[in-house]
């Protein structure tokens, strides 16, 4: 399970690398045709992991709530992001794998619920937090692409 934690990090990494140097206001930006935005995404990766692992589970979440709700599927951004919140997000994308990472350990997520709406959406059966993380590195994944190509947009 390490393995696959490893690679959500990897991921995150790739992305604050290339996010790196980016102002607020760039990461803010919403393209015209585009419903959300560089920082939108990053807190959605945050976000989906808790929901996903932690509250599927039953437990409470590792982060804040201002982090979650605000940034699950088919939400939109509706503020502009902080310096200061930005900072805490890019030390979240990393901190929550950790915390994750421990509590893997520790065997926290035994009472896993099924997650219909994800079942629903990309026909993909989410059983256990196993089949959660599997799931998390196709999401990261395809968000980190969706960074990339806001990217170039700015």
């Amino acid at each position: 399970m390490n393995q696959q934690v490893d690679k959500l990090r990897k991921f995150r990494l790739f992305v604050l690398k290339q996010i790196s140097g980016l102002t607020s206001e760039q990461l803010n930006f919403i393209p015209p045709g585009y419903n959300n935005n560089i920082i939108w995404n990053m807190v959605h990766l945050v976000a989906t992991t808790q929901a996903l692992c932690y509250k599927r589970a039953g437990l409470p979440a590792t982060i804040s709530e201002k982090y979650i709700g605000p940034f699950l599927p088919g939400t939109k951004p509706d503020h502009f992001i902080s310096e200061e919140e930005i900072a805490e997000v890019k030390e979240l994308l990393v901190t929550t794998l950790d915390t994750l990472e421990i509590d893997l350990a520790r065997n926290i997520f035994g009472k896993y619920t099924p997650s219909e709406r994800i079942k629903e959406v990309y026909g993909i059966d989410i059983f256990t937090i196993e089949d959660a993380i599997a799931f998390l590195l196709y999401h990261d994944g395809f968000h980190s692409g969706y960074i990339i190509s806001l990217i170039r947009l700015i």
